[in-house]
């Protein structure tokens, strides 16, 4: 639960450092370190069995060696008189891709949903939002398989189908894009649907009844006024989706076909399969770095405009 507005002001110093302190070291050991042993194995050559690495400082000629190449290699590779695009990027662009539909299908399909339960009588909200989070308490790998048999050449909609008549034959679901699309908005709708909740469940009706009386269509009032305060519910939404979607790794290997290959399972593929761990670490390094970095320069951009508006 958060803390009150002006709470962690009024606080004193001991608690302050306390209150920030906890989570800041908790990121610090839980991610930090990973991150940087991750950084360390991407500018490495592999060992031998006794040294996995190679280390980075030579002792013996007194100098710090980078494998700058894990990562060169993952952007070009050298083929005849050019330099040609590499499955990396063509995954990283698909994965990127994927993302972003899967979010925009979520704001889609999950707005509505948020404005229903925010409107809906106190009485009722909570067993609205019970039925959001009631896929958590299933396993994810379930659920994901349970799309394998609705989605399959013999699932449950091709039965459907041929007992209604709209086909004769089995359709092509599974293995395909419509098939990862459907799996990644099925897992991650909750992730876009709470924050969104939280946003509108707070809209002051007022302002929608001052648009409807100054001549506002109720569309427009929508458009005009609810879309723009919830704003922040739509960004919250909308990272929270993108940014784990880009590396997922189960719906693309157990939904996908071998032409949907996205990031994640590259990573698995070069670390478990090709036993090259500082090139799937300089993978992962690259991964993070190309979602973290704009979102930095987004959050700073928008931290420098809030006084201006202000």
């Amino acid at each position: 639960m958060p803390l009150p507005t002006g709470l962690l002001q009024r606080l004193p110093a001991p608690g302050r450092r306390f209150v920030i302190g906890v989570p800041m070291a908790w990121l610090l050991f839980f991610f930090m370190l990973p991150f940087l042993v991750l950084l360390y194995i991407s500018f490495v050559d592999m060992g031998n069995d006794i040294h996995p690495f190679k280390p980075l400082w030579d002792s013996q000629a007194g100098v710090l060696r980078l494998k700058y190449e894990n990562y060169s290699s993952i952007f070009a590779s050298a083929q005849g008189d050019g330099l040609v695009q590499t499955i990396y990027v063509e995954a990283y662009i698909r994965s990127l891709a994927y993302a972003l539909c899967t979010a925009i299908l979520c704001l889609v399909l999950g707005y509505p949903f948020a404005y229903a339960i925010a409107r809906s009588s106190p009485a009722v909200r909570p067993a609205l939002l019970m039925m959001v989070m009631l896929p958590f308490w299933t396993s994810f790998l379930l659920r994901v398989y349970a799309w394998k048999g609705i989605l399959a050449d013999q699932g449950v909609l091709n039965r459907l189908f041929m007992a209604l008549g709209l086909v004769q034959e089995p359709v092509q679901m599974l293995y395909t894009d419509v098939s990862m699309l459907v799996g990644m908005t099925y897992v991650y709708l909750p992730f876009m649907v709470l924050p969104l909740y939280a946003t509108l469940v707070k809209l002051d009706m007022r302002l929608l009844e001052a648009a409807y009386d100054l001549g506002a269509s109720p569309f427009k009032a929508f458009w005009l006024v609810t879309v723009p305060l919830s704003r922040a519910g739509i960004i919250a939404g909308f990272m929270l989706v993108f940014i784990p979607a880009v590396g997922e790794f189960v719906i693309p290997s157990l939904l996908g076909g071998p032409e949907n290959i996205m990031v994640g399972r590259v990573v698995w593929d070069e670390m478990f399969t090709s036993n090259n761990w500082p090139r799937a670490s300089a993978l992962a390094v690259s991964m993070i770095a190309l979602i973290v970095v704009p979102l930095a320069l987004y959050y700073r951009s928008a931290a420098q405009a809030a006084p201006q508006k202000a």
